[in-house]
């Protein structure tokens, strides 16, 4: 008895164990798209990193606009003396009176403003950060944007084939009723049952690539993995007057001057143009000034001089990195006037795209998804009744599917090529 008693007790335990594991793993947390790239936006961890590149940058500029830091050198300091060392003054008390020292301070003194150009290439380094976290953040958003339309598109197309299997397998329980009582043959029982198992294939290929797509949006949300996304349908389908209102020149024109990879390039030929004048400043050797202290080793027991070094700019006047620096000039001009091409192109051809995706998606009629469904009910109850043979139905049942699909595609082909014109011309449309 007792036995029993522990048995059943470890089986409520595991039981409600069970229960506990299943319910955390569908921890389901339900999202619209702009609440899904808020969380993207505040908690993506790439993004909290990426941001720190630019407080590296800002903290590259305080560097350069440190002063070199003076050189103190103490040297010939004598440990001991011998017979002819020459008595001195001491140096406090009785101490000292045979004791020789140097000490010289040295301070770098940079020429020709080479400080300040210095600062304006650090100060152009920040602003190349901030274009390269855009550029990062851009690339990350329609990453995201793309996973986030493919989930609603997964969402739709499994809520589709699951009402067919529910219809089929209500078709296959009475189906089978009927062969028990010999009143319909086997064969027909067999090629719904076939079909249900086709249905019950879609969805478990469709349930892996949600499984796909939530491991992408969990990391990319920065969730914990047991949470179960589900998105709501609202922005799947893109609001169509926004996108009639397009005006591709100044898209065009917008994404020249907006771009982040084209900001990218013109900051770069700032760098270039500051690196010039940095390396042009380069041939005017800097100055050391200095002075020295010298204890017991000169005309004078305590002599204080003062100093100054420089090189002489015989043979190496920078000539090599100036010329580097101006062909880097030249070379930036070009990849801008080449940069300029290839973003006019890719714009006009992604806002090509977005027009035949359109031109497809206006092409269905308003109320052609209903009839659709409406038409497949009376297709079902006609089958029911022996008005339609199970042939026709299921071709048409599979028809059907077909439409729902071609739909579901052109919804998403809009979305995502839409999407695709925001990335190419650098802002947003709608």
């Amino acid at each position: 008895m007792n036995l029993k008693r522990i048995l059943l007790t470890l089986l409520v335990i595991v039981s409600h164990k069970g229960v506990a594991q299943l319910n955390a793993i569908n921890d389901t947390i339900v999202l619209s798209r702009p609440q899904a790239e808020a969380l993207f936006l505040e908690k993506n961890i790439s993004i909290i990193s990426e941001k720190l590149n630019i407080d590296i940058a800002d903290a590259q500029v305080i560097q350069a606009k440190l002063w070199p830091n003076p050189t103190l050198t103490i040297g010939e300091i004598n440990l001991w003396n011998n017979a002819t060392a020459e008595k001195l003054p001491p140096l406090w008390g009785n101490f000292g009176t045979t004791s020789q020292v140097t000490a010289e301070l040295e301070q770098l003194v940079q020429t020709a403003g080479k400080r300040k150009k210095m600062i304006a290439m650090e100060k152009v380094s920040v602003d190349l950060a901030k274009e390269y976290f855009k550029t990062f953040l851009r690339n990350l958003k329609i990453e995201f944007r793309g996973n986030l339309t493919e989930l609603q598109y997964n969402q739709a197309q499994e809520a589709i084939y699951k009402k067919q299997l529910s219809s089929m397998q209500t078709l296959l329980k009475a189906y089978g009723n009927q062969v028990k009582q010999g009143n319909v043959g086997k064969g027909e029982y067999i090629r719904l049952k076939a079909t249900e198992l086709q249905f019950l294939k879609e969805i478990a290929d469709l349930q892996k690539d949600n499984n796909a797509l939530q491991k992408e949006l969990k990391v990319l949300m920065n969730l914990p993995p047991t949470n179960y996304i589900k998105l709501t349908d609202d922005g799947f389908v893109p609001d169509n007057k926004n996108i009639d209102n397009i005006n591709l020149g100044n898209l065009m024109t917008s994404a020249v001057e907006n771009r982040p990879d084209m900001k990218v390039l013109k900051l770069g030929n700032d760098y270039n143009d500051n690196k010039y004048k940095y390396e042009k400043a380069m041939r005017t050797p800097d100055v050391t000034l200095g002075v020295s202290y010298d204890r017991g080793a000169s005309l004078m027991h305590d002599f204080v001089g003062l100093g100054f070094s420089l090189d002489l700019p015989f043979f190496n006047r920078n000539q090599g990195n100036i010329k580097a620096a101006k062909l880097a000039i030249n070379q930036g001009k070009l990849l801008a006037e080449e940069k300029t091409i290839s973003i006019q192109s890719e714009v006009l051809q992604s806002y090509e795209n977005l027009l035949v995706t359109k031109k497809l998606y206006d092409s269905v009629e308003a109320d052609y998804e209903g009839d659709l469904d409406k038409l497949l009910e009376a297709y079902r109850k006609n089958f029911l009744q022996k008005n339609t043979s199970m042939l026709e139905y299921l071709d048409f049942v599979n028809a059907y599917l077909d439409n729902k699909t071609i739909l579901l595609n052109s919804k998403m082909d809009l979305n995502k090529n839409l999407e695709e014109l925001r990335y190419i011309s650098g802002q947003e449309i709608n």
